[in-house]
């Protein structure tokens, strides 16, 4: 398990390309027949991958509950958010089987023992995305699909932010302790998104960009707003930030991403928005 420390905004805007990549960057989330896990700091929010081809893989493969965690199973004391981002597969939990399409997603509750992923078909691996967080208490165990999701449309074509937010673990949609996460899928054309940006004292983000299309990037932008840095990243690569930083991205061509988010609420609106002149 990879573990990554806090930043103070102070000591970050010193940071060089390298540093900065180093401490926020996970470059590959997907492994073939692997299990990949991300522990930060940051509100102890963990970040982890899993693409089984071929073998049935557990969601403790690379973890060692009590060393890492302190406990005796993974989620004694966490929740889960996973979300599919290949083809058909199926999540295994305390015996019961949850199929999963792609961008279908699965809230995970507190206490469950043991978590297995499964693809339909190895030549289209099911690629599960997934983040932990600590829960205080157990809530039910949830199947999500875009249909059942809180939609929200935003921005313009004249912005170039025109874009589709789908509230999968969400309040709008179930309880969690203090987890959520969700789908935004920008418009052909479209490249900046959370345009106006913002920043959330009372709780992180971790950005996963997905569908971006062989030889493009997306540019995302960190740091507090008078001193925004920017990280080059490539498909199917994640982000951690920091709840002092600005977390938004533009790309080279269109993309979508998956937000999750962890901390004091869960209120998605509880934002303090920046203008754009303002920024640095």
């Amino acid at each position: 398990m990879d573990v990554r420390y806090g930043a103070n905004p102070k000591d970050a805007k010193h940071y060089d390309t390298t540093q900065l990549r180093t401490e926020f960057l996970l470059e590959q989330v997907f492994v073939p027949d692997d299990v990949t896990a991300v522990y930060s700091h940051i509100d102890r929010v963990l970040t982890l991958g899993a693409m089984p081809l071929t073998a049935t893989l557990d969601l403790q493969k690379n973890v060692d509950p009590e060393k890492d965690l302190g406990v005796s199973f993974f989620l004694e004391r966490r929740e889960l958010g996973i979300i599919n981002l290949g083809g058909p597969g199926t999540v295994i939990a305390d015996g019961h089987a949850y199929p999963l399409n792609r961008l279908n997603a699965l809230y995970i509750g507190k206490e469950t023992r043991e978590v297995l992923f499964k693809s339909d078909d190895p030549s289209q691996p099911a690629k599960y995305y997934m983040t932990s967080a600590p829960a205080h208490t157990r809530f039910e165990t949830k199947l999500i699909t875009l249909e059942t999701a809180n939609k929200v449309e935003l921005g313009s074509l004249e912005t170039s932010n025109k874009r589709v937010i789908y509230q999968l673990i969400h309040p709008a949609v179930l309880e969690t302790c203090q987890l959520s996460m969700g789908c935004t899928i920008l418009d052909t054309g479209c490249v900046w998104n959370s345009m106006p940006c913002h920043t959330h004292e009372r709780r992180m983000e971790v950005y996963l960009y997905f569908d971006v299309p062989e030889d493009n990037l997306v540019f995302h932008y960190m740091g507090q707003p008078q001193e925004l840095r920017s990280i080059a990243m490539q498909n199917e690569q994640a982000v951690i930030s920091p709840s002092w930083s600005v977390h938004f991205g533009c790309g080279t061509s269109n993309y979508s991403f998956i937000w999750a988010m962890a901390g004091e609420n869960r209120t998605f609106t509880d934002m303090d928005h920046i203008k754009v002149m303002d920024l640095r």
